[in-house]
């Protein structure tokens, strides 16, 4: 029968498991697997409207994933949970083994085995008599030189048994290789926390800026805004920017791809804080803007008609470019305008604007050109209560006609309303009147700021860089023992021994048998029989001879 662990040695047991590698592994992977989720569900942090939406279309479904917070993975308890586990078993796994390491470098390497024969890699080398006088070679001084040219190749060596006839030499290279695991792990913790801190401290939003208007990094500023779990208004720097214009240019040469955009363009003017110097800058795609601890991305662009709504008083209930949506190539856009301001009933069309109108034979407008050769507005409007006075969010580009009451329509008598560019067109029953003034272009904008970025990009090339060490250095030990023939010879044999597996082995021992042999002038010979190399010719011939044998590392 087992004995019991007891309760510290459950704690130990526990302890022992969670710094495992295989479970740092397993604890990667399931977090991997958490974060599916937060891109199958709508995420409250990102979009709080929507998720509201998804509840109520889904009175049994939603609830009961939003009390699993599948609504907020990366701030709920289970990822975070994993997240913690997973930072706490790295570093119970790199600790000791970093600990083991630092010991491993300041300590000797091995002692020298007895039989060097049993190594997988083990060779011999044998300097005549005459050579060894005439270089006043002994065991001693064969095994300085050994270490000498082990040290060179870079061996960390250590000279042993000097004071006996059968000195030896105890090397080691290729510590390196678990450096670079360490460094490998260190950096995925590394990892981990620029990633934490970009998502307690970083955050992003949206913003479409027409030609001619300003952006301020304030919280009102923004069109959408997604702050990290941990982020203070004080961490917006108060720059501005304006855009100044922005050119598309089109391909005009090629018919296959006649009318395909080439290159986008937005020239802005920043400004780093009130009372700064303004600077003009050039904004292209894959080209972002650093300001202010921030980066502006290039993300959308279209077109902007200014539009002029007078209600049924003859006053000004909307003026000013609107932002239309394109739905293709050509930029044909959708356009909705909404005027709660207008007396004595709220007003709201909605349509397409063609940058190039054209009408076909069965009488619908459509456009031929992405650029505004003959930009044109067509537009149902409608009158009521756009549902905007109750507080409820809706969004800008979309609307409800439910409870509106339809006044221009290609269905109805009077026809829709089709405007180019300086017309005016009056609504039915004295509501108002719209007008198509001129036309901007826009761009959307994505900035982003997170302070963990350049933690990652720093932590994923070490650990890039120690990964690429930890499978591409081969940990290897070498000995080399001298001896002196009772005839004078001076007698040398090496083993090579690896840690793991490495099929480099029996080229690294060739490389330090041909290394021993340039240092004591023994010639190299043809092969031998067993598998073995000769080196050089009979000692009656004042030659010496060497013999190197590989066994199967398995």
């Amino acid at each position: 029968m087992l004995p019991s662990l007891g309760f510290f040695g459950t704690l130990r047991w526990a302890w022992t498991q969670l710094t495992s590698m295989r479970t740092a592994l397993f604890l990667l992977l399931l977090l991997a697997v958490a974060a599916v989720p937060g891109s199958l569900f709508p995420q409250r942090p990102a979009n709080p409207a929507v998720v509201t939406r998804y509840i109520q279309d889904n009175p049994d479904t939603g609830p009961v994933l939003d009390w699993f917070q599948l609504f907020d993975v990366y701030s709920s308890v289970w990822f975070s949970a994993i997240y913690l586990l997973l930072f706490i078993s790295l570093i119970g796994c790199v600790v000791p083994r970093a600990i083991a390491h630092f010991r491993a470098v300041r300590s000797k390497p091995p002692r020298t085995p007895k039989r060097l024969s049993r190594l997988p890699v083990y060779g011999t080398l044998e300097v005549p008599a005459h050579t060894a006088r005439e270089a006043g070679l002994t065991p001693v001084s064969a095994a300085e030189e050994a270490a000498a040219v082990l040290r060179k190749r870079g061996y960390r060596v250590d000279l042993r048994d000097a004071g006996t006839d059968r000195p030896s030499v105890g090397a080691e290279r290729g510590l390196a290789k678990e450096l670079g695991n360490l460094v490998f792990h260190t950096s995925l913790i590394g990892v981990l926390v620029s990633v934490a801190v970009g998502g307690l401290f970083g955050y992003n939003g949206q913003k479409v800026v027409v030609e001619g208007e300003s952006f301020v990094n304030t919280l009102i500023g923004y069109d959408t805004f997604n702050p990290g779990s941990n982020f203070s208004d004080d961490q917006l720097e108060p720059y501005s920017l304006r855009l100044d214009s922005f050119d598309v240019r089109f391909d005009r040469e090629q018919e296959s791809h006649y009318g395909q955009p080439l290159d986008f363009t937005a020239n802005v003017t920043t400004q780093d804080g009130p009372g700064e110097d303004e600077t003009q800058q050039v904004l292209k795609v894959n080209a972002p803007l650093t300001i202010g601890g921030t980066n502006v991305y290039l993300v959308g662009n279209g077109y902007a008609p200014v539009v002029t709504v007078r209600d049924g008083e003859g006053n000004i209930a909307q003026q000013g470019p609107v932002v239309s949506v394109p739905s293709d190539g050509l930029y044909t856009s959708l356009m909705v305008i909404k005027a709660p301001d207008a007396k004595p009933d709220q007003l709201g069309f909605v349509g397409f604007f063609l940058p190039t109108a054209f009408v076909d034979e069965q009488g619908v407008s459509f456009s031929r050109d992405p650029d505004p050769f003959n930009p044109q507005l067509n537009l149902n409007s409608y009158y009521g209560d756009l549902g905007l006075d109750d507080g409820t969010p809706e969004n800008v580009y979309v609307l409800d006609t439910d409870n509106l009451t339809e006044l221009n329509s290609r269905n109805s008598d009077d026809g829709g309303i089709v405007l180019g560019v300086g017309q005016t067109v009056d609504l039915p029953e004295g509501k108002g009147s719209i007008t198509f003034d001129g036309l901007k272009r826009y761009v959307a904008l994505d900035i982003h700021h997170d302070p963990g970025e350049a933690g990652a990009l720093v932590f994923s090339t070490l650990a890039l860089l120690g990964l690429s060490a930890s499978l591409f250095i081969g940990r290897r030990r070498l000995w080399v023992r001298t001896g002196e023939h009772p005839d004078g010879r001076i007698m040398v044999e090496y083993g090579l021994l690896a840690r793991g597996e490495d099929n480099r082995l029996p080229a690294e021992g060739k490389a330090v048998e041909k290394l021993l042999a340039d240092r004591w002038l023994v010639p190299s010979g043809a092969a031998g029989e067993n598998g073995q190399q000769e080196v050089g010719a009979s000692s009656a011939a004042g030659a010496g001879q060497s013999h190197h044998n590989s066994k199967d590392n398995s």
